[in-house]
């Protein structure tokens, strides 16, 4: 380390001790940095951290306690100043936008090379933000192709949530039959299975399900639908 430059202090979360100690050994033994302490635990974390003031916390994520994510959010309001750079295990989507959320500046997965981890210490410490290439260009894949979100009670068949949908525009029974070409004792039985799935006793019940789950807007407030429900 350059004469008069400070060290880079160092938090690290991990509850894992091995995990925790053999990261605590690599970091200090890196140039610029100083281990300011390791803590099993998210609240410990929070805590630990609002007393020594450490310029980053390597932060897992699943952690007895309080979990990362909740202790990455915490951090943020007590000591806006420390940098979270997450190192953890788990990759998918919604933990690396969870951790974002929550304030952290950084994240990679465990495994990654001494000379990333330390080259995104520096970079969270700069304000910048740090994505490590694999969760990167996953990330990526997710904007520009964002997944389709499930449609509305993913139980029904189409034929079922298409009947679903003309029971909560107020529709009845025969009417639903000529609209769909289909006897009335299909529609009765289609009916029945519906009610079955959702778990719901009456047509009022279903038909506020299915307006909860965004069907039957088309006419929902049309003219005495509400008092076809019981049809």
């Amino acid at each position: 380390m350059e004469p008069g430059v400070e060290p880079i202090r160092v938090l690290i979360a991990d509850d894992h001790p091995v995990v925790r100690r053999g990261m605590g050994a690599l970091l200090a033994s890196l140039d610029g940095v100083q281990v300011v302490g390791e803590v099993a635990d998210g609240a410990a974390a929070v805590r630990e951290a609002q007393l020594s003031r450490p310029d980053v916390v390597v932060m897992d994520l699943q952690m007895p306690v309080l979990d990362g994510v909740a202790a990455t959010r915490r951090l943020a309001a007590a000591v806006p100043e420390t940098a979270v750079l997450v190192l953890t295990m788990f990759e998918d989507d919604e933990a690396v936008f969870a951790a974002m959320r929550a304030g952290a500046r950084g994240y990679l997965l465990k495994g990654a090379e001494q000379e990333q981890i330390l080259a995104a210490i520096r970079s969270v410490v700069a304000g910048q933000v740090v994505i490590g290439p694999g969760v990167a260009a996953r990330l990526l894949n997710h904007l520009v192709d964002p997944p389709r979100p499930e449609p509305a009670f993913p139980d029904l068949t189409p034929r079922e949530r298409e009947i679903l949908d003309l029971i909560a525009q107020g529709r009845n029974n025969a009417t639903i039959a000529t609209q769909l070409q289909l006897a009335p004792k299909t529609v009765g039985n289609h009916i029945s299975a519906i009610f079955a799935k959702l778990r719901v006793a009456t047509r009022a019940e279903a038909v506020v399900r299915a307006r909860d789950g965004g069907l039957g807007r088309e006419s929902a407030a049309g003219p005495g639908a509400a008092g076809r429900f019981n049809e």
